[in-house]
């Protein structure tokens, strides 16, 4: 289920995706749910362009690191590909 940043005080919140596009958000956000999975979701900028780069706005995904494993294995299940820093 979607926290709000409250839910993470105090507590390292893992990266695991960010959605370049509303849709994909909202199907990750979907896939997240249906697994029961707790996520955090921010929008924040990133750098994208191969020629011309360029700062743009993405949803960023969070969730607890003994919930990443988990998150993970969901996202795979619906084509979504792990963030990897």
């Amino acid at each position: 289920m979607k926290q709000d940043a409250s839910f993470f005080e105090g507590k390292d919140p893992v990266l695991i995706y960010i959605a370049k596009k509303l849709r994909e958000a909202l199907r990750l956000e979907g896939a997240l749910a249906e697994a029961g999975i707790d996520y955090g979701v921010e929008t924040d900028q990133y750098s994208g362009g191969v020629l011309f780069k360029s700062l743009r706005t993405g949803a960023f995904f969070y969730v607890l690191p003994e919930t990443a494993e988990a998150a993970l294995q969901a996202m795979q299940q619906h084509g979504f590909k792990p963030h990897v820093e």
